[in-house]
């Protein structure tokens, strides 16, 4: 994390646009929560008309925010099959001035259990200054900042504008690489603005300058071609279940650092992640130990972690007396800046194979593998930025990390290799995006529409 110190022409214009977006708010909020309300998880096995409620929903909110040109497109996935719905809208460039791209995604992940939420998951609720309900933070909230800093701005707008609101992201964007070549022109922009990340803190905004990488998959372990008696046969065989914990805990040393061989660990950031707020945000019981070593933040930015999400399991109430032949689990590897996804994947291959317990029968089947990200820390359009969030924030944006991945981030550099890519988002600490109870802080989410349109008008005029 690395503090930039602001210029002289930060409050130039910002007043009039502070008491602007003061005045959209309660309407921007509104929207936000009308959004909400749309159950849009691109997840097989959901309702994919709620999807299609949500592009439209989408579309319908940039027409009235005066973009001339609104589509709801798609392209195919890998498999054949027709990607979710997306929405572009555009409002082509003056002559001689900049074009902007704009992402969000309107898609949300599943809502999980419904006892683990305080209110019902897609029914938005104000608590103090905090809206809460599934995607109130991700990344409908993105999606609100692009909307607001549009109106904010009107007939003002000096630059061209494309906003891409996306329909798949949280279910790994399968389509999206197809989506921006085969719309390649329609997207094409000077500076790209991903606003799908978060902020240091309440009150200190940030900038995301790298991310991590992503490889998940599936490891299957089996040892019998099918289940016998537990008491007939237990002993000279250990169950699916044991024969996997056991190569589990070949994953990690035994301080908790990641123990594969063939993964790379980036040089530690400057500025440190806190003990005290890193266990006040994820909410870790007393007594339990930080694992790995290092600075906290960098473990989360700078090294590979390797969690287990989930595994094929029979319900203990509903179990047998018999020996389980065979379990699978999925991983989820977050990659360093700087490590190969591939190399990465066959590193997970060979670790699993050389490590499988009594001569158990192992795969490993990638699913998802996504690199990591580093953004260069001054540019032009890094040094517009700062000034826009100083002045919205009234306080010096940071620099930051992120543990998690936007694995596309690579497929727009590939694709848009000359653009400037920046990294925002509206979410803090608080937000528990992607679990129950997830909020955004509507005073942060007032400043980021803020931000933006600063933003757009330092790009339009050049800095």
């Amino acid at each position: 994390m690395t503090t930039h110190s602001s210029s002289s022409l930060a409050d130039d214009g910002a007043t009039a646009l502070r008491s602007r977006v003061a005045d959209l708010f309660p309407q921007l909020q509104s929207d936000l929560e009308a959004l909400v309300r749309i159950p849009g998880v691109a997840f097989s096995g959901f309702d994919q008309r709620h999807v299609a409620t949500s592009a439209d929903a989408v579309a319908a909110l940039l027409r009235g925010a005066g973009l001339p040109e609104v589509q709801i497109l798609r392209a195919p996935r890998p498999d054949g099959t027709d990607g979710a719905p997306a929405v572009v809208a555009r409002r082509p460039a003056p002559a001689g001035a900049p074009t902007v791209l704009l992402y969000a995604h309107h898609d949300v992940q599943p809502p999980g259990d419904p006892a683990t939420w305080d209110t019902a998951p897609f029914e938005p609720v104000l608590k103090g200054e905090r809206l809460h309900g599934r995607g109130a933070a991700d990344d409908k909230a993105g999606l609100v900042a692009h909307l607001g800093a549009l109106r904010a701005l009107g007939d003002d707008l000096a630059c061209g504008v494309t906003v891409f609101v996306e329909g798949e992201e949280e279910d790994g964007s399968p389509s999206f690489r197809n989506f921006l070549e085969r719309y390649r022109d329609l997207l094409a922009a000077d500076v790209i603005v991903v606003a799908d990340s978060t902020n240091w803190k309440i009150g200190v905004p940030a900038l995301t300058t790298s991310l991590r990488g992503l490889v998940d998959g599936y490891v299957e372990l089996r040892v019998l071609d099918h289940a016998v008696h537990s008491g007939m046969f237990g002993g000279p065989v250990l169950d699916a279940y044991t024969l996997l914990a056991r190569l589990i805990a070949t994953f990690h040393d035994g301080s908790g650092n990641v123990a594969v061989e063939g993964l790379v660990s980036a040089p530690e950031p400057v500025v440190d992640y806190a003990e005290a707020d890193f266990r006040a945000d994820t909410g870790m019981l007393p007594g339990t130990e930080l694992t790995g070593t290092g600075s906290i933040a960098g473990r989360l930015w700078c090294k590979p972690s390797l969690a287990v999400l989930g595994i094929d399991a029979t319900p203990a109430e509903a179990a047998s007396n018999t020996i389980t032949p065979a379990v699978r689990a999925k991983l989820s590897l977050r990659l360093a800046p700087g490590q190969d996804p591939g190399a990465a994947a066959d590193a997970i291959g060979k670790h699993v194979a050389a490590n499988a317990p009594f001569g158990a029968q192992v795969t490993w089947t990638v699913k998802e593998k996504g690199k990591p990200f580093l953004a260069p820390a001054d540019s032009a359009a890094m040094r517009a930025a700062r000034e826009a969030f100083a002045a919205a924030w009234g306080t010096d944006p940071v620099d930051i990390g992120v543990g998690g991945s936007i694995p596309f981030i690579a497929d727009l550099l590939e694709v848009f290799p000359a653009a400037a890519i920046l990294v925002t988002g509206v979410e803090d600490p608080d937000s528990r995006a992607h679990g129950a109870n997830e909020s955004v802080h509507l005073g942060e989410l007032r400043k980021a529409v803020l931000a933006e349109a600063l933003l757009l008008r330092n790009i339009a005029r050049g800095l």
